[in-house]
């Protein structure tokens, strides 16, 4: 090798001594060693200058995990902000209950048909200009709803701001491409973490913006700023990268899929009022069944399907959208149980008479603050223990805070600890997934694949709130309230659903997974034993 050339070339690594000692030998492979770990670390920095990211504490890693948690805290926000002001919109709007309903229905549809689609569109085009664009949707639908004073108007606002439940997957393959390995975890884990706190935030926040009669549109406004600031952090913030891949969208799969998780969720949603035997109930569940038993065969056919189907053999992928669905479940519990039972008036036997400001900030803004606290600790459990190990104890906490509302809630503090571990639990499992997920995928697999878990947790919400509404709705007193065990029952049916979290995990995920090492310990041990 020429002198020139030495100089181009990534290391020079010294020729190994002829003969001597094996103290000498030992000499000559140490520093081999220290010549490829030095030389694939400048490397990994100079692939990571080339896309506008670096490692150092002034880079783009610095601010990416914080403006991106901001960001996925609007989709919990968009999720539960309505909630507690559905009367007071159907007032508004002389709507019934029914009608009023969809407000929360149709975004959950919206997300079903929308998160796959624009999951596999930023895998393939570019997962930053794909983020930009949703939140520019959101914040239309924001306005809208803000502005109008018609049910179907509203409506319409509510399914463009359906597009924010893409926001998560997006950001964590964001996340894995900008991220060195040695921090990725930890990142995932706080992102996915807002998601449990950014509920609890936005029930809060709408007590505050409606107390005392206030304009429900107040909480639309909110809404559009919550989207315009997430829009600016992400300009600012988030590096321009190429996409992971070629090929093309698979809008025959994003529409079968779609059809077959509405009608999946909209008898979930709308089951109370329709009748859970009611043929209208059971064709849908009919309906989705076929369709997504169409969508398998079709996409099996596909060159470039939206979700790999190997991704559906594969079972730790499979049981951690499991245990999400659980989670996701157990989340809406907690918010709907809790601000209802403490809303009832007191001459009922139970509840606090609690207004919804006070229900919000008295009894639910312990939770959000809880969750803020667990979900970097859920990090922290993942990279010293792991995922398994960390959704399991996320569950068994989740299930002591749910067994404390069942069998304790005559004073507040009984609701406002078992609240607080049940949140905290929620916040502590979503922070666990990713890292999960992401062991089990390509990289230009992470959105489609976060995408599908994103899913499965929407899923587990509609079941949640669809079984606290029916229990709420069914079992009455004579003045019209529910029946303390109704509260009883959803607090032990969320109990066990953090049971049945907790056993599928045990049970299908394996005890230890191999730590991922940083890439220079990876070049290190590559170069260790390639001749």
């Amino acid at each position: 090798m020429n002198r020139a050339a030495s100089k181009n070339s990534a290391a020079v690594i010294p020729p190994p001594p002829h003969r001597g000692t094996l103290e000498s030998y030992v000499k000559f492979k140490l520093d081999e060693s220290r010549i490829v770990v030095k030389d694939s670390s400048k490397r990994s920095e100079q692939n990571q200058q080339k896309v506008g990211m670096t490692d150092s504490p002034s880079g783009a890693s610095r601010v990416l995990v914080p403006a991106l948690s901001l960001t996925v805290m609007v989709v919990a926000l968009l999720q539960t902000v309505v909630v507690p002001v559905l009367a007071q919109i159907g007032d508004a709007l002389d709507a019934s209950a029914s009608a009023v309903g969809w407000t929360v229905t149709v975004t959950l549809l919206a997300a079903a048909v929308f998160t796959p689609l624009l999951s596999r569109i930023g895998d393939l085009y570019g997962r930053r200009r794909v983020l930009i664009g949703i939140l520019i949707v959101v914040a239309a639908g924001s306005l809208l709803a803000a502005v109008t004073t018609s049910l179907p108007w509203l409506l319409v606002g509510r399914i463009l701001q359906g597009a924010s439940f893409g926001l998560f997957p997006l950001s964590i393959g964001i996340l894995r491409h900008a991220l060195p390995a040695h921090k990725l975890t930890s990142a995932m884990a706080i992102v996915s973490g807002t998601l449990g706190i950014g509920g609890g935030i936005g029930l809060v926040l709408t007590g505050l913006l409606t107390r005392d009669g206030g304009d429900y549109h107040r909480i639309f406004w909110l809404s559009l700023a919550a989207s315009l600031i997430a829009l600016l952090l992400v300009v600012m913030t988030v590096p321009k990268h190429r996409p992971d891949r070629a090929g093309r969208i698979d809008w025959l799969g994003g529409f079968l899929l779609g059809a077959s998780l509405v009608l999946l969720l909209l008898p979930l949603s709308q089951g109370h009022q329709w009748g859970w035997s009611a043929p209208t109930t059971l064709g849908c569940f009919a309906g989705s069944a076929l369709v997504l038993a169409l969508w398998l065969v079709v996409e099996r056919r596909r060159r470039d399907p939206l979700v790999p189907l190997v991704l559906m053999d594969n079972r730790p992928f499979m049981i951690t959208n499991v245990a999400g669905l659980f989670i996701g479940f157990g989340m809406f519990v907690t918010f709907l149980g809790i601000s209802g039972f403490v809303q009832t008036p007191a001459g009922a036997g139970y509840g606090f008479s609690a207004s919804v400001l006070e229900a919000s900030c008295i009894y639910l803004l312990p939770a959000a603050l809880v969750g803020v606290i667990t979900a970097p600790i859920g990090g922290r459990l993942v990279r010293l223990y792991g995922g398994r190990t960390t959704l399991i104890i996320a569950a068994l906490i989740g299930l002591s805070g749910f067994l404390l509302m069942a069998t304790l809630h005559s004073q507040s503090w009984h609701i406002i600890v078992g609240g607080s571990l049940a949140n905290g639990a929620v916040s502590m499992g979503y922070a666990a997934m990713p890292a999960l997920i992401v062991a089990e995928v390509s990289t230009e697999e992470t959105g489609i694949a976060n995408g599908v878990n994103s899913i499965a947790r929407a899923i587990g919400s509609a079941l949640g709130s669809a079984l606290v509404i029916t229990l709420l709705s069914s079992n009455l007193l004579a003045t019209g309230v529910p029946h303390e065990s109704a509260y009883t029952t959803a607090f032990l049916i969320g109990a066990a659903s953090m049971i049945c979290s907790a056993f599928i995990v045990a049970v299908g995920l394996p005890k230890a997974k191999a730590v991922r090492l940083p890439s220079t310990e990876l070049a290190f041990d590559h170069a260790r034993i390639t001749p």
